[in-house]
């Protein structure tokens, strides 16, 4: 079977190195941390990330890019949006252009406002991009608990061949052949869940968050299809699955970080306590500036932008969300009938 590897060895990276390992394939797993990487071959697990899962024998960790990559017929970007640039630099000179990249993070790069998608054409344009994203916690991944997931790609052939590399009976993937529409559901989620956090921080109940949830779909379906993607896609895996999950689970750091904000802690504070990168604050900023560039209204977004970046009170801007002006639910019909 041929080799596959997965760069970045954070929760998700390790949990899909354990899931390709256990079909039998050779899989090499790079981390920079050298402290890491010490742990990791001494105990075969991943204390910090996923304690208590032990990894494969097949898995073989390396802090050598070179020696990652090298013969891999699948490249997974297992690390954060931000540090997604700075990794294909790093290995773009030993990157051959039949190796599939897949990506698995959720966000835009942070000044540019890019989806990963574009930075990777940036950087190693000639080879195909397959973006893996879905309602999938590492953490459940990572202990078989059954899981379902899209990927998308631009050529089909390149995306069913990554669906059959990564489908098991516990990991289940579908093909879509919307990009824009699978990395946008992925990345703009991230600030609606931010948001139940904070109706979560405030003492708020299942209402508040099922109206979130609802709203903030449609709102990310706008900016969507402005953008260039299928309606239909937010209503996938990769867009109300995706929101689902991690608006109601504690394994989601966004969620977790909005339930800090709303009990009144500082941005820093909460950073401080997450211990690992939380894409939707980051997101939130990209989102809010992609609003104004297509001219579409998202609501929820603004107001969590002026929360994390202005100088709003939670509970000011649930009260300007409430109060906004009066509109029809589904403002495209009612304009129809009109």
């Amino acid at each position: 079977m041929e080799k596959i590897c997965v760069l970045g060895a954070g929760s998700w990276g390790s949990a899909l190195a354990i899931l390709l390992s256990k079909k039998g394939y050779p899989v090499s797993l790079y981390m920079r941390n050298k402290d890491q990487y010490e742990s990791m071959t001494k105990t075969r697990e991943n204390i910090k990330y996923l304690p208590g899962v032990i990894m494969p024998n097949n898995i073989e960790m390396t802090t050598d890019l070179k020696e990652a990559v090298d013969e891999a017929k699948i490249i997974v970007l297992g690390v954060a949006s931000q540090g997604v640039r700075g990794l294909l630099k790093s290995i773009k000179d030993y990157v051959k252009d039949d190796q599939i990249i897949v990506n698995v993070a959720k966000g835009f790069e942070k000044g540019t406002n890019l989806r990963i998608s574009e930075v990777v054409k940036q950087e190693i344009p000639n080879n195909h991009y397959v973006i893996l994203s879905g309602p999938s916690h590492a953490e459940e991944v990572s202990k078989d608990m059954p899981t379902t997931v899209a990927v998308a790609c631009e050529d089909m052939n390149i995306a069913e061949y990554v669906q059959d590399t990564f489908t098991n009976p516990k990991f289940r993937v579908y093909t879509n052949p919307d990009v824009i529409g699978v990395e946008l559901g992925g990345a703009l989620k991230n600030i609606i869940a931010f948001g139940a956090g904070i109706c979560d921080g405030l003492g708020y109940g299942d209402n508040t968050k099922a109206a979130l949830m609802t709203r903030g779909i449609r709102e990310i379906g706008r900016l969507g299809m402005a953008m260039g993607a299928s309606s239909s896609t937010f209503s996938g895996l990769s867009g109300i699955g995706d929101l689902i999950v991690t608006c109601t689970s504690m394994h989601s750091r966004n969620r977790r970080a909005g339930i800090l904000i709303g009990k009144g802690k500082s941005l820093d504070e909460t950073l401080d306590e997450i211990k690992m990168v939380v894409e939707g604050i980051l997101t939130t900023e990209a989102a809010y500036k992609l609003s104004k560039e297509y001219n579409v209204d998202m609501p929820i977004t603004n107001e969590i932008y002026k929360v994390l970046y202005g100088d709003n009170e939670v509970k000011e801007s649930v009260i300007n969300l409430m109060l906004r002006s009066k509109t029809h639910e589904m403002e495209e019909v009612a304009m129809d009938e009109n």
